[in-house]
């Protein structure tokens, strides 16, 4: 909205050519990105915070969103609480119906507002069943968020390393724990961190591209994070070098693909990615099926997987590689959250398999 109050036009302009017409409730600047939706009902905090949405202009397919506001900034162990990251990582937000008005007894202030404060523009008033179906058929494109006739490039972010402008530039320790986690930072969530200090841990967060192997640790964890994962070479190089040893080994999104690539396998771009609250996976070896919060545009090959590693979970939809496990080392991953924040806790034992193998090898 403008100083007369009126709100200002705004486009999203797709690079197959199609146009949606809207007005901002953000920041009113032009930006240009990937467009990928989420079909996610709640928790567009936790969801905007997410690194793994760098560079990507967000469609948000529930209808009315902003009803409850924005949470109030506030630290627990060193990280902020109800986010999952210290800034808004989205390029821009796609919506069809702003509730400027919010409601929510730990509310701070309003979706809006909070786009603004971050310099993040959004857009209200979109078809967007129309533009999903559109994504859902032609697979995820490039896109603009327009105001007036601005002149703007297009911007594929994944030809770019996203990770390294998501991970911690140095070095950051957490908790004061018996089991030291050495916690590679691909983009992590902050929920994440939350998670392992449950289970007394010292939590070793280092850059993306750090050399850790000369350190101590008693396990590794690979974070979540953006991007192609083929640009993470440095990641994967040390990665390769870890998997030899008997050290515990646990990653999550990113960090399934990339213990993936390390240990042989390959990656490949989904069509239009897994972003929702709602994605059924399957425990290979079981029938137990659990209900998992996803974020994700690319997947592990897993017929490219080499003989000592096989398949963990599936997803019931695609029936797309959702976890990898070593056959004899205590390594594993997995394609979806189970730190999850937003979206069901159902898989977040895997926390605790994951301590109960670092227990194992003392």
């Amino acid at each position: 909205m403008n100083q007369s109050g009126v709100k200002k036009k705004a486009r999203l302009i797709l690079e197959n050519g199609k146009e949606f017409n809207g007005v901002s409730f953000g920041y009113e600047g032009s930006v240009a990105g990937e467009v990928v939706f989420n079909t996610a009902m709640t928790g567009y905090p936790e969801s905007l915070t997410d690194p793994s949405y760098k560079g990507q202009i967000l469609v948000s397919t529930f209808p009315l969103i902003g009803n409850y506001g924005v949470p109030k900034r506030e630290m627990e162990n060193g990280i902020l609480k109800g986010f999952e990251s210290d800034r808004i990582q989205i390029s821009g937000l796609i919506i069809s119906d702003y509730s400027s008005e919010y409601s929510h007894w730990n509310a701070e202030l309003s979706l809006g507002d909070w786009l603004k404060e971050h310099k993040v523009p959004g857009i209200c008033g979109i078809d967007t069943r129309a533009l999903t179906k559109i994504i859902r058929e032609s697979g995820c494109m490039l896109g603009k968020i327009v105001f007036e006739d601005e002149m703007l490039d297009w911007y594929d972010p994944n030809a770019d390393n996203l990770v390294a402008q998501v991970s911690v530039p140095e070095k950051k320790i957490y908790g004061n724990g018996r089991h030291r986690i050495m916690l590679i930072d691909c983009g992590v969530k902050f929920n994440i961190i939350r998670s392992l200090l449950e289970y007394d841990t010292t939590v070793i967060r280092v850059p993306y591209d750090y050399d850790f192997l000369s350190e101590e640790y008693d396990g590794l964890f690979i974070t979540n994070g953006p991007g192609d994962p083929a640009m993470c070479t440095k990641t994967i190089q040390h990665l390769s070098k870890a998997i030899v040893a008997d050290i515990p080994i646990f990653g999550i999104c990113l960090g399934n693909q990339l213990l993936g690539i390390a240990s042989g396998a390959s990656t490949f771009k989904l069509k239009y990615g897994h972003r929702s609250h709602n994605q059924p996976v399957i425990q290979h070896g079981t029938n137990q099926c659990f209900i998992t919060s996803q974020n994700h545009g690319f997947a592990v090959d897993h017929s490219k997987l080499k003989n000592d590693w096989e398949v963990y979970f599936t997803n019931l939809n695609d029936n797309t590689c959702e976890g990898i496990r070593h056959r004899e080392k205590p390594i594993f991953s997995t394609q979806f959250h189970p730190e999850a924040s937003g979206g069901p806790t159902d898989t977040a034992f895997l926390f605790s398999q994951f301590i109960e193998m670092i227990e194992k090898q003392r």
